[in-house]
């Protein structure tokens, strides 16, 4: 692989994210690195209405068993897995964006990637958090080549993307519809074809989304590539 194919690192706010939203795209990149920025359980033994969804007893049994779901998925992508040591909102412990940034940069730092993923943060709050953190630190690494996921069933919600590229442009950064370049020659049936395999590993997930409720996952990939600009005047 010659020195200007993208090396991605992918920022995933759960287990699942980064394959829903990317998995075709991982599936042309070998060794891409997924972090997952909410890994880690909560300290005391909890109860979520999420987590008995997806048929666990409490959040350890969760938070290990979709590890395990991940660690496959990703084995099918010949992806490299890296885990953040944070809780997601529905635990209560949700950590501030700015330390979230701080660990975010750090590990990108650790890593040879030079085409950095983030969510567009449509919807769900612990995505939010996730694309704050982004932001705070895009303009600081804007060396890199930056692009934004829509997130899988997320971005079927009506005007939200819309409402997240004009919330871009007040921030000073400008986003145009681009994909990363592929790296590796991999026709799309078969990209297709790893990222379903890749999908179905987290079969909690699927059984919390219920069945009919998660077809978004399955439809073309969208991106738009983030660069540093000028912010707009209110």
């Amino acid at each position: 692989m010659s020195e200007t194919s993208p090396r991605l690192f992918i920022v995933s706010p759960h287990f699942d994210d980064a394959v829903f939203s990317c998995g075709a795209l991982l599936a042309a990149h070998p060794d891409a690195a997924v972090c997952t920025v909410f890994a880690a359980p909560p300290e005391q033994p909890m109860h979520t209405e999420w987590d008995e969804k997806s048929g666990f007893t409490d959040a350890h049994q969760a938070i290990h068993e979709r590890t395990l779901e991940d660690n496959r998925a990703l084995e099918v992508l010949d992806a490299i897995p890296l885990r953040m040591p944070f809780r997601d909102s529905q635990y209560s412990d949700s950590p501030s964006i700015s330390k979230m940034a701080a660990a975010l940069e750090e590990t990108i730092y650790r890593t040879t990637a030079n085409t950095l993923l983030m969510p567009l943060g449509l919807y769900h709050d612990d995505h939010v958090r996730v694309f704050e953190a982004c932001c705070e630190i895009l303009p600081r690494l804007s060396h890199l080549t930056w692009f934004g996921y829509e997130e899988a069933i997320h971005r079927r919600t009506p005007g939200v993307v819309q409402a997240r590229l004009a919330d871009l442009a007040q921030r000073g950064i400008v986003a145009t519809p681009a994909s990363p370049s592929a790296g590796h020659t991999i026709d799309g049936q078969r990209r297709a074809q790893l990222k379903r395999e890749a999908v179905y590993a987290y079969e909690s997930q699927l059984r919390a989304f219920g069945a009919g409720n998660y077809d978004d996952i399955f439809a073309t990939e969208r991106y738009w590539q983030l660069s540093v600009g000028r912010r707009v005047k209110k």
